[in-house]
């Protein structure tokens, strides 16, 4: 980001605006929704300021300008309509240390005005750092449809009631509540307009506790997809910001972890090759031991967590220890792979047939490749860069090694990924020249024969 999104306080804050026109107006009627104090700067004014000044709800000067004009604000906009006039006033305003915005020129501006869905006290501000305004303006129109109109009373009610809710509730039932309150009967009701009764709602949920709260714990197995973070299901992002700690693997990309509460605990168990920190048995008891505390907890793995995971382990664990779990379905590699090299795992008439497979068998237990090799078969290999000698070996010996087509991709949906296609014999080759490591999928295609046509004459 080249700017950062914040709300100012402007309660009893000082605004200027400098300016007496109709880009003065715009920006007066943006901070008229907050409770700052207004001083317009202009020798005169249009007909909508001189109106808001004779109502008192503006102030306005008329006398010279100099940096003494724009001390003590929380904000300034220079808003003239002349760029050379403007120009001028922004070096006043810095030379009283003001924090700035210059209607239509970014190059002087300190802060961006962004679009605004206000729903007070629920505010929306989107912007594009002054690249887009049109596709800001698109996001609003989308976010003005989403929320109804009364939601920010809602909160307001919300607001109101939190202390309550903070003398009767621990802080995991306040969550559930506050998730209960606005995604379920308070704001139905809120919305069309029967405010009282949410009111009640809410009131008696927070004095009995039925709103269907449940405290035991529980544990998530969230697949986080091949590594890009909008490749996460939305199930997935939901679990994220329910959670209450997140162990994670070494695989997934750290954006993905934005995606969650930002109180919630990240615990990183990655297990890389040959420095298995975190081994197996050590993440299903903390899964448990988490679990048992009354905690949310997602255990967060890279692709799916039923593919290559160890998910059913960590399944077989929470079900002796009798904790509740879900399984939130992830985007495999294979998928995000073949996807990558704009292809499709089935193809009619060519391959019919798919296999998973892993490169990491247990206990290095060969796997006859010439055997899952039918026509009409893909075979993917995860993590099987470094099987690539005994592939390539067992590959070559099947006596059909000119059938077999191979694609290799490495790091899948990531902006390091790699792209490579070989045959059994110079794929040991191409892993090399091309410096192909793990995370990659080697698929291993034998197509149906192409039927042949013979024509004849008669």
């Amino acid at each position: 980001m080249k700017t950062f999104p914040m709300f100012l306080q402007m309660r009893g804050r000082r605004v200027v605006i400098a300016g007496g026109g109709e880009q003065a107006a715009q920006k007066c009627r943006l901070i008229l929704k907050t409770d700052a104090a207004i001083t317009v700067l202009a020798p005169t004014l249009d007909a909508e300021l001189a109106d808001l000044h004779a109502q008192g709800r503006i102030g306005w000067q008329t006398g010279p300008i100099t940096p003494a004009s724009f001390a003590g604000t929380a904000l300034v906009f220079v808003a003239t309509g002349c760029p050379g006039l403007d120009a001028s006033l922004h070096m006043l305003a810095k030379a009283a240390g003001a924090t700035v915005n210059v209607v239509d020129q970014p190059d002087l501006c300190d802060a961006i005005t962004p679009s605004i869905v206000d729903r007070s006290p629920v505010v929306v501000a989107i912007g594009t750092e002054g690249t887009a305004p049109v596709l800001a303006r698109q996001i609003k129109t989308q976010l003005e449809q989403m929320l109804e109109p009364r939601l920010g009373d809602l909160a307001a009610l919300a607001g109101r009631l939190r202390d309550l809710a903070a003398s009767r509730l621990q802080p995991r039932m306040r969550r559930d509540l506050w998730r209960w309150v606005f995604s379920g009967p308070a704001r139905d009701a809120h919305a069309t307009g029967a405010e009282r009764d949410a009111a009640k709602l809410i009131k008696s949920a927070i004095e009995t506790g039925a709103f269907g709260a449940d405290q035991t714990g529980s544990v998530a197995l969230v697949g986080a997809g091949p590594g890009a973070k909008d490749l996460i299901t939305l199930r997935g992002v939901q679990r994220l910001q329910e959670a209450d700690v997140i162990y994670y693997d070494r695989l997934v990309d750290p954006e993905i972890l934005d995606l969650a509460r930002r109180d919630a605990d990240r615990v990183y168990v990655g297990k890389a090759p040959g420095c298995h920190h975190w081994p197996q048995d050590k993440i299903t008891n903390v899964l448990v031991s988490a679990a048992r505390q009354g905690k949310r907890v997602v255990r967060l793995k890279c692709g799916d967590p039923g593919v290559f995971a160890r998910g059913g382990e960590e399944m077989e664990a929470l079900r002796a220890a009798d904790i509740p779990y879900e399984i939130v379905p992830g985007v495999t590699a294979a998928s995000a792979a073949t996807a990558a090299m704009g292809g499709v795992l089935t193809e009619r008439g060519v391959c019919d047939k798919l296999v998973l497979s892993t490169g990491q068998t247990q206990d290095d237990r060969a796997t006859d490749w010439g055997a899952l090799l039918q026509p009409g078969t893909r075979v993917a290999i995860y993590m099987g860069v470094g099987s690539t000698p005994q592939i390539a070996q067992a590959l070559q010996a099947t006596g059909f090694a000119n059938d077999i087509q191979i694609d290799i991709v490495s790091n899948a949906q990531k902006p390091d990924q790699i792209i490579a296609h070989c045959t059994p014999a110079t794929m040991a080759q191409t892993i090399a020249e091309q410096h192909i490591s793990n995370p990659a999928i080697l698929f291993l295609t034998r197509p149906y024969p192409a039927v042949q046509t013979i024509s004849v004459a008669v």
